[in-house]
């Protein structure tokens, strides 16, 4: 099968690092001096997370919060927490580190829930918004990549558990040839 049939690259390995570097620029000089809280959702943020943790130039801790909307309705923003932090957020800065802000429900129960623990400040970052989704404005201050409505893997990003490792963000037609040529460039 030819690899136009099997995939549509979206977002190409180098260009996510361009973009994450930047981002971790920007976060850098935001939170310099601060006490700067990294919580990364799980699992779809971890690779973003990952190299944007390395892409930031100030200390930081890091933590993570595993969630899972309910399979019936996983458009309805009702939130079961699988996986809670480790230590406290009181008096920190936080910044919530998401894969994707679709609805904006999710994770406006994420920052209702991190409001209530005492932060000192509260921001958000995420790989990918999808803006003709929203239900509610989540006010994400650290944006990647705004992305039509389309269903997209790669990146931490799957279908099924699959296909996170994919170093690109692909629409994938058909999922079985999404591994044909792994590193666009």
């Amino acid at each position: 099968m030819a690899e136009s049939q099997s995939r549509k690259v979206l977002i190409p390995q180098n260009r996510l690092q361009e973009r994450v570097s930047e981002l971790g620029q920007e976060i850098s000089q935001q939170f310099e001096g601060k006490d700067l809280a990294v919580v990364a959702i799980l699992k779809g943020s971890f690779v973003f997370a990952a190299d944007l943790l390395r892409a930031v130039t100030i200390p930081c801790s890091i933590d993570f919060m595993g969630i899972s909307t309910y399979a019936t309705q996983p458009d309805s923003g009702v939130v079961r927490i699988t996986k809670d932090l480790d230590k406290s957020l009181a008096g920190k800065d936080v910044l919530v580190v998401e894969d994707i802000i679709d609805t904006g429900l999710t994770l406006n129960y994420l920052m209702n829930i991190f409001l209530t623990r005492e932060v000192n400040s509260l921001a958000v970052a995420a790989l990918l918004d999808k803006p003709d989704r929203h239900e509610i404005e989540t006010g994400a201050k650290y944006i990647g990549f705004t992305i039509p409505n389309h269903f997209v893997v790669g990146y931490g990003l799957d279908v099924s558990e699959l296909y996170r490792n994919l170093p690109f963000i692909a629409m994938p037609e058909n999922p079985e040839g999404l591994f044909k040529k792994t590193n666009p460039q």
